[in-house]
């Protein structure tokens, strides 16, 4: 694939007012999502669940490309029509999630560098004749005391680097995501500081890995404090300092950036795009890649009965997509 495909590519991701559904749960992960609803981890309830998911009605209106799991990538319908078919015949653009996760960093007591560079040549070079498009690949930071370590965040920079290396070979574009987590007591500058050292550990390894910056898009953590900090901030502090953090460390040759919920409520992750878009313009569009604020709502109404509620699960998938596809534009309103 040619260089001009592969920003055409990444462009597409972050078309306006559209994002990213994120629907690479791992089997356990998904397992847990299932338990809380009373639904079997059953292979072909998965299947089911993705497919009610990625059939939603008008999906690609503010939907540009969704992340899959290994085994969803290769599922059909019920009625036998592959995934990657569906989507692209909606207008949203396949990915594949292909790190094999978090593992405990050896001599650094609590922190965790994610694994999945063995064999991912060749593992990408299948994913690209199955239909992906982009891949992504999830860096997980932790705050603690005496944490993270550079070089855990070096680690991890250097992991994404050579993974979105890889990516460009085989014609994908990479996803890069550092994700600083919202565990602990952290304060909001403790938050911007970790992941204002992370983004530029992340943007010097992929240099040095000759990636291509216009092919390549970021999916960012909010600067945000930690769940236990007693010092919550409100949303336009939020929108601030994570702008702000961006600014400092994120090249304008990038073609977007995408974010993550993980911890937010469905309406906070909304509330915040929002208002960053609203301080725009932006050197990047800022989007969305959100995985449990858009199908929190959706699960609890198909777990409740998959037949009958299937339709009206898509309905909130579609609402979901849309509030946030008009906060990557700034223009979503509260109750809207």
């Amino acid at each position: 694939m040619s260089i001009e495909e592969l920003e055409s590519i990444a462009q597409a991701m972050v078309a306006p007012g559209k994002g990213i559904i994120a629907i690479d749960e791992s089997t356990a992960t998904i397992k847990k999502r299932f338990d809380s609803v009373g639904v079997p981890n059953t292979e072909e309830n998965r299947r089911a669940y993705r497919e009610m998911l990625l059939t939603t009605p008008k999906l690609g209106e503010h939907i540009s490309g969704a992340i899959l799991y290994d085994e969803t990538i290769r599922q059909s319908t019920k009625a036998g029509v592959p995934f990657t078919k569906i989507m692209l015949d909606a207008g949203v653009l396949p990915g594949i999630k292909v790190d094999l996760g978090a593992k405990p960093l050896a001599g650094f007591p609590g922190e965790l560098v994610t694994e999945g560079l063995d064999g991912l040549r060749e593992r990408l070079a299948e994913y690209a004749k199955l239909g992906a498009k982009f891949a992504k690949w999830r860096a997980v930071i932790t705050i603690g005391d005496d944490t993270p370590s550079g070089t855990c965040i070096e680690a991890n920079s250097h992991a994404l680097a050579r993974y979105a290396a890889l990516c460009q070979e085989a014609g994908i574009v990479p996803m890069v995501e550092p994700e600083v987590l919202m565990d602990g007591a952290h304060d909001l500058d403790v938050s911007y500081e970790v992941t204002e050292a992370t983004l530029r550990s992340l943007f010097g390894a992929l240099y040095e890995q000759n990636v291509l910056l216009e092919g390549t898009i970021l999916k960012a953590s909010m600067v945000i404090p930690g769940k236990d900090c007693p010092d919550q901030v409100d949303v336009e502090d939020v929108a601030e300092a994570t702008v702000r953090c961006l600014k400092a460390a994120v090249p304008a040759s990038l073609p977007g950036i995408v974010f993550l919920s993980g911890g937010q409520s469905d309406e906070q992750a909304t509330a915040h795009l929002n208002s960053m878009n609203q301080m725009g313009p932006h050197p990047w569009p800022l989007s969305f890649s959100y995985g449990r604020a858009m199908q929190s709502a959706a699960l609890q109404l198909w777990g409740k009965d998959m037949q009958a509620n299937f339709a009206e699960a898509q309905k909130t998938v579609a609402l979901r997509a849309k509030q946030n596809g008009l906060a990557a534009l700034g223009q979503w309103k509260k109750g809207a």
